[in-house]
């Protein structure tokens, strides 16, 4: 029996448990190489936070911790500021939005909606309603488990191994002690849940599954790209600073 994952493609169930298998083995290997010189760092003597240090949401790729500052878990409250700042307040969420509904625009995707401005008007609708619940389910859960909703710089230097870093945290988080590496799964399982939701209102009628597991698949390159961006800023920003003066 075959299983139909997108129009025009049919995967065996071999072929889905093969490629499974692969990502499992390319992830244990990254968190192999990554996990005990990030663990070192964290045995290390560390300054008292500072709310500063603790809450900065950047415009662009969001909530991180700079490099220098402490891993410490947020609080209850702190949580639901961060929650507020990255989903309603600052324009990270917003530019999200705008890039992909540009993006189906240009490919008139759901066709139903049309080319115009009330298409494109639906598109910002739906993409700002998907990207609203997709950041309230992964607040949500991973303020009931504990973990970290942030981002930390790597506490290393070389382009390589920071991206590493980048790359390795779209997929492991920390637990509550700031020191236990756990899988990133809640803004997969978010984003799974809120592109099965947007299914719901699409007029194309998309298969919940399919639009779940696309939006999974987004979340995973996504992720990549804006821990790469945060990671790499600060350098970036110097550089345009030192050619401006």
């Amino acid at each position: 029996m075959r299983t139909r994952c997108l129009p025009g493609q049919v995967l065996s169930p071999e072929t889905i448990a093969t490629v499974r298998r692969s990502v499992i083995r390319v992830l244990v290997a990254l968190l192999a190489t990554t996990s005990f010189a990030q663990e070192k760092t964290l045995t290390k003597e560390q300054p008292q936070p500072s709310v500063n240090t603790q809450l900065p949401v950047n415009w662009l790729y969001g909530a991180y911790i700079p490099k220098n500052a402490p891993l410490v878990a947020l609080n209850g409250q702190q949580r639901f500021k961060l929650y507020i700042r990255q989903t309603y307040t600052t324009p990270g969420i917003y530019i999200k939005t705008g890039f992909f509904a540009i993006h189906d625009q240009a490919k008139n995707t759901p066709s139903e909606w049309g080319d115009g401005f009330p298409g494109f008007a639906k598109r910002v609708g739906s993409n700002q309603a998907t990207n609203v619940i997709q950041n309230s389910f992964t607040s949500l859960g991973l303020g009931i488990v504990g973990w970290e909703p942030r981002y930390d710089r790597c506490r290393c230097e070389g382009a390589w191994p920071r991206f590493r870093h980048a790359f390795v945290r779209n997929f492991i988080t920390y637990d509550h002690s700031e020191q236990s590496i756990r899988p990133n799964i809640m803004p997969f399982a978010a984003a799974f849940g809120a592109g099965a939701i947007g299914a719901t209102w699409n007029p194309n009628n998309p298969t919940i599954t399919v639009k779940g597991y696309q939006s999974v698949i987004t979340q995973a390159w996504v992720g990549v790209v804006i821990n790469s961006i945060g990671e790499f800023a600060p350098d970036i920003k110097k550089k345009l600073s030192r050619h401006k003066d």
